[in-house]
């Protein structure tokens, strides 16, 4: 693979997940060969596992996959961080590393952003989600909750598969738990949401290593946060520079 400058970058954050590397790899080239200049930066979060030498493996037969590590864990949101600030593409895409996001609809989300003129965020709306019924009565009590305060007209905040333009992401606000409230923070900016249906899968192998914000009582105080944020936000000025 080229490792020329892409104009996509696919940022998966990852902790002690080798076994679902290399597959999770194969499928995210199998969807966007041939379609753009891209890079697969991996943000290995802390792994203890062999994580790193599985990567290390893949990279010397793939000019475009990049590693970073951070030398602890420090959660999903610094991870994700990470990649977007490391991408060398104008667009960013971002997935799960356990294989439950299907890489075949990053084409979809990357093309609703490098088509709306005015289009900031595409995210990924799950359908058959693969988790347990206690998990999903979580998830649509802390999503209703979360939409009704910040009325960022999204049903589903928690889905890695997103795609979004670097320069965006970059102008927002960092706080852990961020990639959560993508969709109000890049309202708040003046930018629009695209949404894309997407098909929820099982993880290839092993269990989550990252927590769930769904539970509503761990990200109360985000919420609260992030409602202030928008409540704060002043109109953007109207720049132009006057010349001599």
């Amino acid at each position: 693979m080229s490792s020329s400058q892409p104009s996509v970058s696919i940022v998966v954050p990852v902790r002690n997940e080798a076994d679902n590397i290399a597959p999770l790899i194969a499928e995210i080239g199998a969807a966007l060969d041939g379609r753009w200049p891209y890079e697969i930066i991996y943000v290995n979060d802390g792994s203890t596992d062999a994580t790193g030498e599985r990567l290390a493996s893949v990279m010397a037969q793939r000019g475009n996959l990049r590693q970073l590590r951070h030398a602890r864990s420090t959660g999903q949101s610094a991870a994700v961080r990470s990649g977007v600030r490391a991408a060398r593409g104008t667009i960013v895409a971002t997935l799960d590393g356990d294989g439950q996001n299907n890489p075949a609809f990053l084409p979809d989300l990357i093309a609703a952003v490098e088509k709306g003129s005015n289009v900031g965020l595409a995210a990924g709306q799950r359908v058959g989600r693969k988790d347990t019924g206690f998990k999903k009565f979580q998830s649509r009590v802390a999503n209703g909750v979360r939409n009704a305060i910040l009325k960022d007209g999204t049903r589903d905040t928690g889905c890695g598969l997103k795609a979004f333009r670097r320069e965006v992401f970059l102008m927002l606000p960092y706080f852990d738990g961020l990639h959560r409230f993508l969709p109000a923070l890049v309202r708040r900016e003046g930018y629009e949401i695209a949404y894309v249906d997407v098909i929820d899968r099982p993880r290839h192998s092993g269990v989550s290593n990252y927590g769930f914000f769904d539970r509503l009582w761990i990200g109360i105080m985000d919420l609260a946060g992030v409602w202030w944020l928008i409540r704060r936000k002043k109109p953007t000025p109207d720049v132009t520079e006057v010349k001599a």
